[in-house]
């Protein structure tokens, strides 16, 4: 079956870097686009970044252009979520998404970034 397991959260200061990953199983992972959302305790998921199957095009919330980068690496089923100059108001739950597979979104168990002093 289908599974997205992120791992890669933690504490980091402000300014600070973390690099996110998302091992996906269960579906030919180079055929499908994925994305990074993120979401804060009662409040609606907020989409982050997309990035096509080939890599080739990539989009970014206005909120983290510049300052986060989505990759991946379709050899190793893997979707990246490389984030610089990390601000406090990025403290979210971070997921990773396969927007459709047979119709139907997937999405991980979620993985907890903090940005404190």
């Amino acid at each position: 079956q289908v599974k997205l397991v992120e791992s890669g959260g933690g504490l980091v200061q402000p300014g600070g870097s973390l690099r996110l990953s998302c091992a996906a199983s269960g579906f030919t992972f180079s055929n499908y686009a994925m994305r990074w959302y993120r979401q804060a305790a009662g409040k609606e998921r907020e989409l982050v970044a997309t990035i096509s199957s080939t890599g080739k095009v990539i989009n970014y919330s206005d909120s983290v252009k510049g300052r986060f980068t989505i990759s991946r690496d379709n050899a190793k089923n893997t979707v990246y979520l490389q984030m610089n100059s990390l601000k406090p108001e990025d403290t979210f739950v971070y997921y990773c998404n396969a927007p459709s597979i047979n119709s139907r979104p997937y999405w991980g168990q979620g993985t907890q970034v903090t940005v404190s002093s």
